[in-house]
């Protein structure tokens, strides 16, 4: 009873009543009924006052704090919601750090389960990836080793097959590890002032043979001019090689692709466009996860390790910047990322328009 905002009240106005009364007893004028007024008086004042005092600013809200503990304690921070709080209650900051700690909590917890669905999820497909090449390569050497190795022509043929398997096994691996690297900052970037037509150029020339094979038309639209960024070299080149490398896969025999640079003031925006199958909306805002495939039976045949655009992703956040993607399905796509411009010497003779 004591240890209740009631009790307490009712104790506290006792006392201060009865001091209120004795001090005025020690005046002799004062008759002995309107003593007993004042006592009255004086206790319902202080009872009042105390018990409001205690219980809407004090008691209450040691017990909204027991209960935001309780919760704590039983690790339900996603059931804790915002306590509304008195503008005059002494203990309001303490209840908001209360609220604050759990919040922050509760965001760390839903983080870890993220993560740790991504770690399964990514498991599972580098496991699923590392299957179908080693399964694929195993199958070719034991069939050689139970006696097609005697036979010329199946032996060269069944070689050949396990050496692309193990090709692929190859590649997937190093692209794996240049993630890792990205993400545990390994790779450093070195920046400089590089010529996007330039290494656009270059990496066409690694994918003429391959465009020829299919009639695909590899060019650059707009006049021969400089496009000056400052970015890193080697890793642009990355991005270049697997954007053109998916636009000729996904590309119908005897199209285009084309690249082109919209040059402002600040800013250099590579385009890299194909007239292939595109991408439905619903799945463009998840193809720069690793593994993730539109359509995984056609993914497959035309090869790749399903990490291409997760590279772009990171490579591009290393540069502060990101990939966009406007695409419409049979119509084709196009992928393209901003870079900070470095100006010629002879830019004042050329007009750019503003960002």
């Amino acid at each position: 009873m004591v240890y209740s905002s009631r009790g307490l009240a009712l104790l506290l106005a006792c006392c201060i009543a009865l001091i209120t009364s004795l001090f005025l007893s020690l005046f002799k004028s004062i008759a002995a009924s309107a003593l007993l007024v004042a006592f009255a008086i004086s206790f319902s004042v202080s009872y009042l006052l105390i018990f409001i005092v205690l219980e809407f600013l004090i008691f209450r809200e040691i017990n909204k704090i027991y209960k935001l503990m309780g919760k704590l304690k039983k690790k339900e921070l996603a059931k804790i919601d915002k306590q509304k709080t008195a503008p005059l209650n002494p203990l309001k900051t303490i209840n908001e750090d209360i609220y604050s700690f759990a919040e922050l909590k509760q965001k760390e917890i839903d983080e870890l389960k993220k993560l740790e669905a991504f770690r399964r999820e990514f498991i599972a497909d580098v496991s699923h990836e590392l299957k179908t090449p080693i399964f694929a390569a195993q199958g070719f050497v034991h069939t050689l080793l139970d006696g097609a190795v005697n036979d010329k022509s199946v032996r060269n043929k069944f070689l050949k097959k396990a050496a692309k398997s193990l090709d692929g096994l190859d590649m997937l691996v190093q692209d794996l590890l240049t993630l890792s690297h990205i993400e545990t900052g390994q790779i450093k970037m070195h920046f400089e002032t590089i010529d996007m037509y330039k290494l656009t150029e270059e990496v066409f020339e690694q994918f003429e043979e391959k465009g020829e094979k299919r009639n695909i038309k590899l060019r650059i639209e707009g006049s021969h001019h400089k496009a000056l960024v400052y970015a890193d070299w080697q890793r642009i080149s990355q991005v270049m090689t697997n954007l053109i490398s998916n636009a000729i896969k996904h590309s119908h025999d005897g199209s285009e692709v084309i690249v082109s640079f919209d040059i402002s003031k600040k800013n250099v925006v590579t385009n890299v466009r194909d007239t292939g199958e595109g991408i439905p909306e619903e799945h463009q805002t998840r193809i720069f996860e690793r593994f993730y495939r539109v359509d995984k039976s056609r993914s497959r045949e035309k090869g790749g390790t399903g990490l291409g655009l997760a590279i772009v992703k990171h490579i591009l956040d290393g540069h502060n910047t990101k990939a966009e993607v406007e695409s419409e399905p049979g119509k084709g796509s196009t992928f393209s990322f901003k870079l900070p411009r470095v100006k010629p010497e002879a830019d004042h003779q050329h007009q750019y328009p503003a960002e």
